[in-house]
């Protein structure tokens, strides 16, 4: 269950894509309108293939209010280019990697971030050791978000933070 009975999370499917693409570019969009340094490589395209592939990888989610896309993330214990660059080589196979999580503006503020990171870790509690994660280093509130829901900050490269949390065996 997230929140309520009336959200759901299912793995996105390809008929997902085109809502998934424009929930980012709209976030992407309005973190650019509030002088937030993330995402504006989303604005011009950047991400759409990887985004795609990801769906078709059947590595990307979406969280449904009724009808409506409420949230979408990507999860993959396969390091991707970025991962490899920022974390190292990593052949083990015990990390979650977490990327593009993304909540519609109609549905922040509500507990929705922290029911999917809950969500994560109890789906996959027992297949990893680590949900690995990382984001710019001078986005504050979404640093705070995640110190808050229990991840470690374990180091910064190139501006990132990156983050861990250690999953219950």
């Amino acid at each position: 269950m997230l929140l309520d009975d009336s959200f759901q999370i299912r793995i996105a499917t390809s008929d997902d894509r085109n809502s998934i693409i424009h929930l980012l570019k709209q976030l992407a969009q309005w973190m650019k309108d509030n002088e937030i340094n993330q995402w504006q490589f989303l604005l011009a395209g950047g991400d759409d293939a990887e985004i795609a592939q990801a769906i078709e990888n059947n590595e990307t989610y979406v969280v449904m209010k009724d009808n409506d896309l409420a949230a979408t993330f990507t999860v993959s214990t396969i390091q991707s280019d970025w991962d490899r660059e920022l974390w190292g080589e990593d052949n083990s196979s015990n990390s979650l990697y977490l990327h593009r999580l993304g909540i519609d503006l109609n549905y922040m503020k509500i507990g929705v971030g922290r029911a999917i990171l809950s969500w994560i870790e109890s789906n996959f509690q027992g297949e990893v050791e680590y949900v690995k994660l990382d984001c710019v280093a001078d986005n504050m509130k979404l640093n705070h978000f995640y110190k808050n829901n229990g991840f470690e900050l374990v180091g910064v490269t190139d501006g990132f933070n990156k983050y861990q949390k250690k999953l219950d065996p």
